[in-house]
C-alpha cells in the first residue's frame, strides 16, 4: 500500500475544520513534500516526523513522499499534524497496518525521540468532532497528546484515547492484545476549584454592592466612579464570586476558547473567567487578531468578566472597539487571507477617577482640577460607549473613623444565593438572562406598571436619554424586580434603576 488516508483537524477561529491527511509514496528520487497551503510550523514538521521515525526504529522511505493536507483552501498551522502525518508514513510503507483508521482522528506534536508534545485548541477540536459526529450519525474516536487528555475529555461521550509517545499510537494498531492498546481516559471525577474573594472584607459601600448584586443577577455591565482607594478594584475582584453558576454549555464554550491560546486548565472548569488587561492594551490585544487570528481579552472573558482599571487611561480608540462586541457578543476577525469569528459575551466591569487628580467630590476637599479639566477627562469615554454600560454608579470615600466603625459587610455565599435565585426566575420566564433580551421581548416582560412608565418617560425627557438608555433601564428594573420576587416591574424598581445610570454625566 502506497497510499494512507487520516483524518484530523485545523483551528479557524473557534471552528476546527476537518482535515484529511493524505500521504502518497512513489518511486523516484527521495523527497519530502507537504502541500495543501501549509505554515512555516507544518512545513517544520518534516524534520520532526523524520527524526522521531528514525529514534523510534522505524525506517524513513527513501522514496518520493507527498503529504496533502484537504481541504487545499484551508490554511494549515502549527505542529498538531504531525502525528497523522507520521502514522501515515508508517502506514503507506506497511510498517503498520492502517485498517482502524476510518474511526479515529489525530493531532499532536512530535519531539525529535518520538514522544508527543501538548498541542492548543485540543478542547475545540474534540468539540467539532464530536458536533460532526452527531450530525453524521458516525462516532470517531481521538488519540491525542496525554497532556491534553483531560481538557479533550470535557465533551462530554467523545472517546478520547492519549497517548506519550509515536511508539504507544503504533502498537495500539499494530497490537493484537488489548494490554498493548491505548485505554481510553476517564476524566478525574474531583475539580478543585479556585476561591474568590469574599464581599464580606469590603467595608461599607452598600450601594455600590447592591449595584454590582443587580448587575449580577442581570449580566448587565457596570462602571464605577469614584477617588482612589474607595474599593473600586476590590469590589471588581469579588464580583465573580457573586456570579450564577454556569451551565455545562457555557461551560464548554468558555473552555474552548481558552484552550486556543495556551491551553485549558481543569482548575478552572465551571469557574467564571476573569480578565483584567492593563491599560497599556492595544486593540488587537483586546478584541483579538494577528496574522493567524487568535483570541483577545474580551474572547477570552467569554460568559466571565472583562475589567477594565483606570477606563479613561485606555487609548480612546482601544475602547472604541468594544461597542459592537458589547452589542452583538461575537467579534469578527478579518485579515487579508482569512477571516475568523470568536465569541465574546463579556460582562464588562469598569472603573475610573471622576477628574485627573482622582479626588472630585471627596471628603477632604483637595480638588483642585477646574470643571474644562474634568470635562476632557470624562470625555475621553465617547457617549456611544457609555450609552451601551448599563448601570453608572458613584463610589464615595468615608472618612476614616466612620470606615472604622464599619461592620464587617455581607458575605458573597448569601449574595449569589439571591442571585441564583433572581437567575432561575429569568431562565424559567424567558430562557435568558435579562440583559440578553430583545426590544420585543422587552414589551413581554419589562413593562412597568402606569406609574413606573410615567416616572421612566419623565426621567428620558429630562436626562436626554436615548431609546437605548431606555431599554436598557427597563431591563434593570426587570432585575431589581427578579430581586425581589415582583411579578411585575413597579415603580420602585424604576426609580432604583433610574439611580444606576446617572454617575458619570447625563447623556
Amino acid at each position: 500500500m502506497s497510499l494512507a488516508v487520516l483524518k484530523s483537524r485545523a483551528l479557524e477561529g473557534t471552528h476546527a475544520p476537518e482535515v484529511t491527511v493524505e500521504v502518497h509514496l512513489a518511486n523516484g528520487l527521495p523527497s519530502f513534500t507537504i502541500v495543501g497551503l501549509p505554515e512555516t510550523e507544518v512545513k517544520e514538521s518534516k524534520d520532526r516526523v523524520r527524526a522521531a521515525l528514525q529514534n523510534a526504529r522505524f525506517e524513513f522511505p527513501a522514496r518520493r513522499i507527498t503529504v496533502n493536507l484537504a481541504p487545499a483552501d484551508l490554511p494549515k498551522e502549527s505542529g498538531r499534524f504531525d502525528l497523522p502525518i507520521a502514522l501515515g508514513i508508517l502506514a503507506a510503507s506497511g510498517q503498520i497496518p492502517a485498517d482502524d483508521f476510518d474511526r479515529y482522528e489525530f493531532a499532536g506534536e512530535l519531539s525529535l525521540s518520538g514522544e508527543l508534545r501538548p498541542i492548543r485548541g485540543a478542547l475545540a477540536m474534540t468539540y467539532a468532532m464530536h458536533r460532526a459526529a452527531d450530525a453524521s450519525g458516525r462516532q470517531r474516536a481521538f488519540i491525542l497528546p496525554r497532556a491534553n487528555a483531560d481538557e479533550a475529555a470535557l465533551v462530554k461521550d467523545a472517546a478520547i484515547f492519549p497517548a506519550d509517545s509515536l511508539l504507544q499510537v503504533c502498537a495500539h494498531f499494530a497490537a493484537t492484545d488489548n494490554d498493548a492498546k491505548l485505554n481510553r481516559h476517564r476524566p478525574s471525577a474531583d475539580v478543585v476549584r479556585p476561591q474568590y474573594p469574599d464581599f464580606a472584607e469590603v467595608k461599607g459601600q452598600a450601594q455600590a454592592k447592591r449595584a454590582l448584586e443587580v448587575a449580577a443577577a442581570g449580566g448587565h455591565s457596570l462602571l464605577m466612579v469614584g477617588p482612589p482607594g474607595t474599593g473600586k478594584s476590590m469590589l471588581a475582584a469579588r464580583f465573580p464570586g457573586i456570579l450564577p453558576s454556569m451551565t455545562d454549555e457555557e461551560a464548554l464554550e468558555s473552555a474552548a476558547v481558552q484552550s486556543l491560546t495556551s491551553g485549558f486548565s481543569m482548575t478552572r472548569w465551571k469557574t467564571r473567567p476573569y480578565r483584567a488587561p492593563h491599560h497599556t492594551a492595544s486593540g488587537v490585544a483586546l478584541v483579538g487578531g494577528g496574522g493567524t487570528p487568535r483570541p483577545g481579552e474580551i474572547s477570552l472573558a467569554h460568559r466571565g468578566v472583562l475589567f477594565l482599571d483606570e477606563l479613561p487611561e485606555f487609548d480612546r480608540k482601544v475602547l472604541e472597539v468594544l461597542r459592537e462586541p458589547l452589542e452583538s457578543g461575537q467579534i469578527t476577525i478579518s485579515r487579508a487571507a482569512r477571516q475568523a469569528d470568536f465569541p465574546a459575551r463579556f460582562q464588562l466591569i469598569a472603573a475610573m477617577n471622576p477628574c485627573p487628580c482622582g479626588y472630585l467630590g471627596h471628603h477632604s476637599n483637595k480638588c483642585r482640577c477646574t470643571p474644562d479639566a474634568i470635562a476632557r477627562y470624562q470625555d475621553r469615554i465617547s457617549g456611544p460607549l457609555l450609552d451601551r454600560i448599563d448601570m453608572q454608579i458613584q463610589v464615595g470615600a468615608l472618612p476614616h473613623e466612620e470606615l472604622l466603625k464599619q461592620a464587617d459587610g455581607e458575605a458573597s455565599q448569601s449574595i449569589a444565593q439571591r442571585v441564583e435565585r433572581a437567575h432561575e426566575r429569568q431562565r424559567e420566564r424567558q430562557g435568558k438572562a435579562n440583559h440578553a433580551l430583545s426590544p420585543a421581548e422587552i414589551d413581554d416582560h419589562c413593562k412597568p406598571d402606569a406609574s413606573g412608565e410615567q416616572l421612566l418617560r419623565t426621567a428620558m425627557t429630562r436626562l436626554n436619554w436615548s431609546a437605548r438608555a431606555y431599554h436598557r433601564v427597563l431591563k434593570v428594573a426587570r432585575t431589581i424586580a427578579d430581586l425581589a420576587a415582583a411579578p411585575g416591574v413597579g415603580q420602585a424598581h424604576v426609580a432604583e434603576a433610574i439611580q444606576y445610570r446617572r454617575a458619570l454625566r447625563e447623556h
